[in-house]
């Protein structure tokens, strides 16, 4: 069930109805939920449903659903299962036919693309991306060449890093958009190109704050058309067992293209 993920109005109606009807909710953190029943008037039975205990608790859970009970499942905001809890209980409740219901709602993700100015007829989340720069630009290099509108999910303190590592892996001059604070007083987007967002968070520290969005405009189709035409002279070095890095070196400055990109492309072939 789909919860606000800051303002408390954008509650739907049938939320609140079926959170006063169950017989318990399970909740990331019943510390953050309970603040939101009270909100509603609801006092309800809450139970901790959280990463480090989902797997156990989804079968206590199967048990009381099985006897009869009612329940509900609700992140600390937006829609469970979406970088959130669920999975676990979801898939164990499926294999058990245990019917389960979706209460839409509020999503940080479709929130920040309906107001992005970015294509969204073909978008893909990516979730967040690794805490640390070196991992993050190997993720960003097998995303590279990919057209489809990229989004992520940032932490305030890793967003200015992330940053400088997307426009290190995709180019300052890839446009993108930045939303935070999504429903909250401070909403706030900065849209632009790479480095213009990422001067603007640099020079302006006290605008980060919040649960970022980051939402990035694909490669071009003429660009990853452009690049797969050589797809058959690095699958002929990959057979060489060359390592990468040369690979990329050799395809980049024989046909007089970028080497990132190549990188990645040769990582993708690879496998």
């Amino acid at each position: 069930m789909a919860t606000p993920i800051g303002n408390l109005k954008d509650i739907t109606q049938r939320a609140v109805e079926i959170l006063d009807s169950v017989d318990w909710v399970a909740a990331e953190d019943t510390r953050h939920t309970r603040p939101l029943l009270q909100s509603l008037g609801i006092n309800q039975s809450l139970i901790s449903l959280h990463d480090h205990n989902e797997e156990y608790r989804s079968l206590q859970l199967l048990e009381r659903l099985q006897r009869g009970e009612s329940g509900a499942l609700v992140s600390d905001a937006g829609t469970p299962l979406i970088n959130d809890p669920g999975y676990h209980l979801v898939k164990l409740l499926r294999q058990h036919q245990i019917q389960v219901v979706p209460i839409p709602g509020p999503s940080a993700v479709i929130t920040a693309l309906c107001a992005a100015g970015l294509p969204t007829d073909r978008f893909s989340y990516e979730g967040f991306l690794p805490a640390k720069s070196v991992k993050r630009v190997q993720v960003l290099q097998g995303l590279a060449e990919d057209t489809r509108t990229l989004v992520f999910y940032e932490s305030p303190h890793r967003v200015v890093a992330t940053l400088a590592d997307l426009k290190s892996v995709l180019g300052a001059d890839r446009m993108m958009s930045v939303a935070r604070e999504l429903t909250k007083k401070f909403e706030q987007f900065v849209s632009g190109t790479i480095e213009e967002v990422s001067d603007y968070f640099e020079q302006h520290p006290d605008k980060v704050r919040g649960e970022f969005v980051l939402m990035l405009g694909g490669a071009s189709e003429k660009e990853a058309v452009a690049l797969s035409e050589w797809d058959g002279l690095i699958e002929v070095l990959l057979k060489q067992n060359l390592p990468i890095k040369q690979i990329s070196e050799i395809v980049a400055n024989y046909a007089g293209i970028k080497k990132k990109p190549v990188y990645s492309r040769v990582l993708e072939l690879k496998g």
